[in-house]
């Protein structure tokens, strides 16, 4: 049996349409170089000529907040 890693562990990239950080998922395993893209509504955004946001990297409070154009949440 494999051995389990932690998520911490996998590898990283950034979306090059969200700027929002990423992590390696085993459907990936055989494309990871060519993968830029966080979600499939992130590159279909990309491919309509969706605004591209500078790939910064996110800070805590938007990551808590879950901002960013893949995980948009409505706070009324």
């Amino acid at each position: 049996m494999a051995k389990m890693r932690r998520k911490g562990d996998l590898p990283q990239k950034t979306c090059v349409q969200c700027g929002l950080p990423f992590a390696w998922r085993k459907k990936w395993a055989k494309v990871w170089d060519e993968v830029r893209y966080c979600s499939d509504r992130c590159r279909s955004a990309a491919r309509a000529g969706g605004k591209q946001k500078e790939a910064t990297p996110a800070t805590d409070d938007e990551r808590d907040r879950g901002a960013g154009v893949c995980r948009q949440t409505n706070n009324t």
